[in-house]
């Protein structure tokens, strides 16, 4: 099938090597811009781009889907189906209804549940148990199109780098499944819907006055970006692993090697990482930067 694939980060790079391995004719990677990135703030390539590059795929990177001419552009490559997968651009009417079948979506989570920007990050903070991906056919609404395929997974434990990854390979597997065994769409329940609205960096500090369970879900979400911190000696240090333990304190008090009291609980951080410093475990971390017990992070 002559396939039009649209997607930027990791998460989409499974599913364009499955399409590619499969046969399908991929005539063209529609992926986000390069964008300033790291210290020097140099344009860097979506994985996408420099994954479609590498297989001799036509990349195009629009800075947006509703001007005239580039929906011609896209209507023109005469695509059996269009297929969608973290791209991160709003695909408005002419863009949907260009390919043959229709634009193909997958989706991070068990729709209705978590529609929307960060289904990934959104699950894991909620201590969802189970998530998964859909593949659905796109309608103009935020994720409301009719579902082809479902696959499950248990994301207990797992820290959102590690739920992409395995949901990336998932959602990859599911699509070709559906594309050789294709099935009628069903509508999505009007039950259990969610959004999964986008994540504020603000959302990243930890507020010590909350739960230790939730502290922990905090850090597995945040993991491994923007990463989950809190500020100590005027620096911000990331935790980038974490787990709950017992103990009673003002919350914020540091109870013992860096056991730190929460609203309930307490949090025992196993990884942090200082700025410009590479990940370490707390005793790493006191030998060069202490945190006397009984200091109160604020």
């Amino acid at each position: 099938m002559r396939i039009v694939f649209m997607g930027s980060p990791d998460f989409a790079v499974p599913s364009l090597n499955a399409l590619v391995e499969a046969g399908h004719d991929v005539v063209a990677a529609y992926a986000q811009p390069p964008r300033p990135a790291g210290r020097g703030k140099a344009d860097r390539k979506t994985a996408v781009q420099e994954r479609a590059e590498e297989l001799g795929i036509e990349v195009r990177t629009p800075r947006t889907l509703r001007d005239p001419d580039e929906q011609e552009r896209f209507r023109a490559l005469a695509a059996d189906y269009a297929v969608v997968a973290a791209y991160g651009l709003i695909l408005p009417n002419p863009i949907l209804d260009a390919p043959e079948h229709g634009c193909i979506n997958v989706h991070a989570s068990l729709l209705p549940r978590w529609r929307g920007a960060a289904p990934i990050q959104r699950a894991i903070l909620a201590g969802d148990a189970i998530s998964g991906v859909t593949i659905m056919q796109m309608d103009e609404g935020l994720d409301t199109g009719p579902m082809l395929l479902k696959r499950e997974l248990d994301i207990r434990g797992k820290n959102a780098g590690q739920v992409t990854e395995e949901l990336s390979k998932l959602g990859a597997t599911a699509l070709m499944h559906w594309l050789r065994d294709r099935t009628s769409p069903e509508p999505q329940p009007g039950e259990g819907i969610t959004y999964a609205s986008k994540i504020d960096k603000a959302e990243a500090r930890i507020d010590w006055h909350r739960s230790a369970e939730k502290i922990e879900r905090q850090v597995l979400a945040f993991t491994p970006a923007p990463g989950a911190w809190f500020e100590a000696n005027g620096e911000r240090i990331k935790i980038l692993a974490a787990e709950a333990a017992t103990g009673s304190a003002r919350p914020g008090e540091v109870i013992g090697q860096l056991t730190i009291a929460a609203g309930s609980g307490a949090i025992r951080p196993l990884k942090l990482q200082r700025a410009g410093r590479a990940p370490m475990s707390p005793a790493e971390l006191l030998r060069g930067f202490p945190i006397a017990e009984g200091t109160l992070l604020p």
